[in-house]
């Protein structure tokens, strides 16, 4: 009787807690980027994937929870969010590798420069100012880790939480 209560629950708290986690994480990154003028190269944007993707997953994993639709619906969600996040800490340790210098990152790794100018007459001195960012410099390091390295750190946190959910739920 009692397992019957509690597996449910913990697969639901799972799903809650990756799916806000995720969107956390998200979340955050576009806060630096809008909010903190970061420009992110593609490598970052290509982290930033595993997330667009885990998150409708996450919500679908909550929603077999609250329906009380079959537990292996559930579990299979959330091993497919470990499995997105897994994936997602492997493209943030080849991004840090790259921008640590340990291997050669992709020949064309910029994205178009945001924030230029409308206004005709700036528009030359903008095009001048304004560089893609690279995949190469860390735009900040945060105790000794770039958003690369914290992305390797939440994905694999992330992971750890929706397949410890997958085999319990």
């Amino acid at each position: 009787m009692t397992d019957s209560i509690i597996r449910p629950v913990r697969g639901l708290f799972s799903s809650l807690a990756v799916t806000l986690g995720m969107a956390v994480t998200i979340g955050g990154a576009l806060a630096f980027e809008h909010l903190g003028g970061y420009i992110p190269c593609a490598l970052c944007l290509m982290q930033r994937t595993p997330y667009y993707w885990g998150i409708p997953f996450g919500i679908l994993a909550i929603v077999t929870c609250a329906l009380k639709m079959p537990a292996w619906l559930t579990r299979l969600l959330l091993v497919i969010i470990g499995l997105l996040m897994l994936a997602g800490a492997g493209i943030g340790i080849y991004h840090a590798g790259v921008e640590w210098h340990f291997w050669a990152g992709p020949a064309s790794c910029a994205t178009t420069a945001s924030g230029v100018s409308s206004n005709v007459g700036d528009l030359l001195g903008d095009l001048d100012s304004k560089h893609g960012p690279s995949c190469t410099d860390a735009a900040l390091r945060v105790l000794g880790l770039s958003f690369a390295g914290w992305n390797v750190i939440a994905s694999l946190v992330l992971a750890a939480i929706a397949l410890r959910g997958a085999a319990k739920a």
